[in-house]
C-alpha cells in the first residue's frame, strides 16, 4: 500500500512540474491598459487585460466606475486571445475612474480586482 501512495505523490509532483499552470489556482493580471494609476487623454479608452492563464470570457465581467459613482458595464470583445479581456470605453468625462474586473479562470477559480486610472 505504501508503494502506491509514494507513486501517487511522485506522479502528482511530476504533473505539477510539467505544467506550472496546474499548480496555480487563479488567473493573475500580467499587464493592463490602461495601467493602474495611468493618466489617459480623450473620451475613449481601449481596455486590455492580459492574464497568466486562459479565462472563461463568457463568465467574466468588466465594469467602469465613473468619478460620480455611476457604473457602466462593458462587453468583452469576442475576438480577444484566450488569456485576455479587451473592451472599448467611450464617452468618458475627466476625472478619476476605476475599472473593476472579475474573471473565471478555466480551472474554476474566480479572481477580481480594480484598476484606477485618470481621464484628462
Amino acid at each position: 500500500m505504501r508503494v502506491f501512495i509514494r507513486i501517487a505523490i511522485l506522479l502528482s509532483a511530476i504533473w505539477c512540474l510539467a505544467d506550472p499552470n496546474a499548480a496555480s489556482a487563479h488567473a493573475i493580471i500580467v499587464s493592463s491598459s490602461p495601467a493602474a494609476g495611468a493618466t489617459v487623454s480623450g473620451d475613449a479608452v481601449a481596455i486590455s487585460l492580459h492574464f497568466n492563464s486562459r479565462i472563461d470570457r463568457a463568465r467574466s465581467k468588466l465594469t467602469l466606475l465613473a468619478p460620480n459613482g455611476a457604473t457602466q458595464a462593458l462587453t468583452p470583445a469576442a475576438n480577444a486571445p484566450a488569456d485576455e479581456l479587451k473592451a472599448e470605453a467611450t464617452r468618458l468625462s475627466g476625472g478619476a475612474w476605476r475599472l473593476r474586473w472579475q474573471v473565471l479562470s478555466v480551472d474554476g477559480h474566480i479572481t477580481r480586482g480594480d484598476i484606477p486610472f485618470i481621464v484628462h
